[in-house]
């Protein structure tokens, strides 16, 4: 039976909204973290048959193709080519699924997964409202779709609602998410301290830790601030925030472990994708974790760490009642609240937190699943070698 394996994953430090990544090109930090992925797990670049990045507002510094502009500014072989994918904010999680089945059909033997996202130079959505103003249009994706006004009506449709909804729907008090986002800072300021990413994250200049957790953090503070919408529960503390960085994974079939000396560290166990409402948009992990384990023949018990994006703190907190998880082995090193969630990045640096944390802690199976747009949802089983 043919086996994905993954063989090196690397990220950037998470940067904060204007922070010490905020003036980099996209494409610079795309390369920068291919140059290290090559470096870090010895394969010969040339032999790479596909770079598959994951970006979002593929507009500016981040249009034309930027998994080839990032391959060829990390001065790597001209000949490798790269393709550019947006499956929302599991963009990256799509590429190395992309990059996996590949491997498994026996098409290709050595392909680059990852992601890159400046959200500080492209605000998320830029693409899709004010790239089109000049062409006389307003409105976002679904704006002026006769199918889509037919089967959903004028709901809006914006993650903001859809996180309301899914608080209502769980019965997910504000002080049960400020306790939720109070413990997402103290458990990545713990792993930072001790020193748990280093060994997946690559420095960039000054940048050599996630800037995005506060230690001044205080459930006080958080019951100070504003609603998002009005009406609800949710605060700017309950939410990911806005963040740039860039990650890269080398996946790798038996051949090329073989021919070109590789060591494997982890292989692909499962790999799946599905959907459910995409007003409420953002419950899908449920759904899309039961599948997972049902398809695999597993439980959740079996199952020794998660990590699911944070996009927001009742996407977990819902997650976390249906499954029946257990919270500490769930995001044991923060999330999104407090690391950041640079959109097309994203996935592939969890998967990267994920493959660590299961070789420190010698844990054998870890699932990943992310919240997406349009109410779809990745999940990927991995096992430690």
């Amino acid at each position: 039976m043919a086996e994905a394996y993954i063989v090196e994953a690397v990220r950037t430090p998470v940067g904060r909204r204007g922070g010490g990544l905020s003036a980099v090109h996209p494409a610079d930090l795309g390369a920068h973290i291919l140059k290290a992925l090559v470096d870090r797990s010895g394969a010969d670049p040339a032999a790479v048959e596909d770079v598959i990045f994951g970006c979002l507002d593929t507009v500016g510094p981040q249009s034309g193709d930027i998994a080839r502009t990032s391959w060829l500014a990390a001065g790597l072989p001209e000949e490798v080519p790269g393709v550019t994918i947006d499956r929302q904010c599991g963009s990256s999680q799509q590429a190395v699924h992309f990059a996996a089945q590949a491997v498994l059909s026996g098409t290709s033997d050595l392909v680059v997964a990852g992601g890159v996202q400046n959200m500080s130079q492209i605000p998320i959505g830029y693409a899709s409202h004010k790239a089109v103003e000049p062409l006389g249009m307003t409105g976002g994706p679904f704006a002026g779709s006769e199918g889509w006004r037919a089967r959903y009506g004028d709901q809006p449709v914006s993650q903001f609602y859809g996180a309301e909804m899914i608080a209502q729907k769980w019965d997910i008090s504000r002080r049960d998410m400020e306790e939720f986002a109070l413990r997402s800072h103290q458990r990545a300021l713990r792993a930072i301290d001790e020193g748990r990413f280093e060994r997946e994250t690559v420095p960039y200049g000054a940048v050599t830790a996630d800037e995005g957790p506060r230690r001044d953090t205080t459930l006080e503070k958080m019951a100070g601030l504003k609603i998002l919408v009005e009406g609800g529960r949710l605060t700017a503390a309950l939410s990911s925030q806005v963040s740039d960085g860039a990650s890269a994974m080398l996946i790798a079939s038996e051949r090329a472990v073989r021919e070109h000396g590789l060591t494997p560290r982890a292989r692909v166990h499962h790999l799946s994708v599905r959907g459910e409402d995409p007003i409420r948009m953002l419950s899908a992990p449920i759904p899309a974790t039961a599948y997972a384990l049902k398809k695999a023949g597993m439980t959740i018990e079996d199952i020794d760490l998660v990590e699911i994006n944070e996009a927001f703190a009742p996407v977990v907190l819902a997650w976390l009642k249906e499954t029946g998880a257990d919270p500490d082995k769930v995001n044991p090193n923060g999330g999104a609240i407090a690391l950041g969630h640079p959109l097309g990045a994203t996935g592939v640096k969890l998967m990267t937190t994920l493959l660590h944390e299961l070789e420190r802690t010698g844990g054998r199976y870890g699932l990943q699943t992310m919240c997406e747009g349009g109410g779809q949802a990745n999940v990927t089983i991995i096992e430690r070698l």
